[in-house]
């Protein structure tokens, strides 16, 4: 598997454990110490609190959610040959219908670990419309 393929996995991953509504499967795929910041600029620190954060969500206000991506590829860019960025777009859904207020833009930094490629880093910026700009 190349560099690439194995870092499209981990984000593969991480839509099917929160498809799945799986927290320990989601957490999994961040390092011991990750940061996870929230699109309103929370940051989760550590995989413990990031499972924990996540099992709640999927228990409560985001049961049955799913990620929604936008039909294109990640951009991977590989910064050295154990790190990794990649920026994906995409959104989560409710009621299994696209909502276009839910759609964000997500980096990623990635890092090789001894037995897997995992997220060190996660920021979810939501897109807003550009004042003065069209749509």
């Amino acid at each position: 598997m190349t560099q690439s393929a194995a870092v499209r996995a981990v984000l593969d991953r991480l839509v099917e454990a929160w498809n799945d509504g799986d927290a320990t499967a989601y957490a999994d795929c961040f390092t011991e110490d990750a940061d996870y910041v929230t699109f309103f600029g929370l940051n989760t620190p550590g995989r413990a609190a990031i499972e924990a954060g996540h099992r709640a969500l999927f228990e409560g206000p985001l049961k049955g959610s799913k990620l929604t991506g936008t039909g294109e590829p990640p951009k991977i860019r590989f910064v050295r040959d154990d790190v990794a960025i990649a920026v994906a777009g995409g959104g989560s859904s409710l009621d299994g219908e696209p909502d276009p207020e839910r759609a964000s833009t997500v980096t990623y930094v990635l890092v090789r670990e001894p037995d897997a490629w995992r997220v060190a880093s996660f920021q979810n910026t939501r897109r807003t419309p550009v004042p003065g700009r069209p749509a």
